[in-house]
């Protein structure tokens, strides 16, 4: 829930603004931890983002009607198929799905962030961004572009748009152009 905790309550009214847009804390019987590959915890700084962990005794140990499938870690934890990162005030923000972040020399790259920003050009209509492998940064972006009826943006162009709003090393090794990206009932 996102509720103002003690230390966040004096905030100033902008730093407040972000603590509010983030997903919340743990209700109580429930802790959330964050960790890396390798299941070792990250810090608590709000920046620092990895696979989003659950574990509570409201939390399930198996699906329904799975027999004998547990699903919980060997500390009870749950990991929610999400990425995210916890601030110092225990605040939680979901940044991106596991399946959606393109691993790249150990480092997460959030697909739909970079197909926001790309969507953003005029002369872009849709956008996707998908992982393809590389020798030696095991997956780098790919963007795909959806040129907006009768528009013919450049490779140049469209990279152009991501500039200043994302780390340099998110930057897509290529940008492919297509006709169309078919998109299911639920937009994706």
């Amino acid at each position: 829930y996102c509720a103002m905790s003690p230390e966040t309550k004096d905030l100033p009214f902008e730093e407040k603004i972000k603590v509010k847009l983030k997903q919340g804390r743990a209700l109580f019987g429930a802790e959330l931890n964050v960790v890396d590959d390798a299941g070792r915890q990250l810090p608590r700084d709000g920046k620092s983002s990895g696979h989003l962990m659950i574990r509570g005794c409201a939390i399930a140990a198996s699906y329904y009607k799975d027999v004998g499938g547990n699903i919980l870690d060997e500390n009870g934890w749950f990991d929610t198929s999400d990425v995210a990162n916890i601030d110092r005030y225990g605040f939680m923000q979901i940044t991106d799905r596991a399946k959606d972040v393109i691993k790249s020399g150990g480092e997460w790259i959030s697909s739909i962030e970079l197909e926001n920003i790309a969507v953003g050009h005029e002369a872009v209509a849709n956008a996707a961004v998908i992982g393809v492998a590389h020798p030696k940064w095991d997956e780098r972006p790919l963007l795909i572009i959806q040129p907006a009826p009768g528009e013919s943006p450049t490779k140049d162009e469209v990279l152009q748009q991501l500039d200043g709003k994302i780390a340099k090393w998110w930057t897509p090794d290529d940008v492919a152009f297509v006709d169309e990206i078919p998109l299911g009932a639920t937009g994706k």
